[in-house]
């Protein structure tokens, strides 16, 4: 019962999270004349920028592990 009711919160958060977004951009665009190809645009943006983010947090976390490995097996 505590489980579901802890599901049926995170659906709820994710939901009105979306939402909230959705009107936020709605909002830039209608408030501040903001064309769809802009938005678009700026969309495509953010998405590279998080997947370069993400590319660099990939490439140190195979670094870090790299190197602790070459660590240990000069221990032995």
């Amino acid at each position: 019962m505590r489980r579901r009711r802890a599901h049926r919160r995170y659906l709820r958060t994710l939901v009105l999270g979306v939402l909230g977004l959705a009107a936020l951009v709605w909002v830039a665009m209608e408030q501040f004349g903001i064309s769809r190809r802009e938005m678009g645009d700026l969309f495509l943006l953010s998405v590279l920028v998080v997947s370069v983010v993400i590319g660099v947090a990939a490439l140190a976390v195979l670094l870090w592990k790299g190197l602790r490995k070459m660590s240990r097996r000069g221990r032995s």
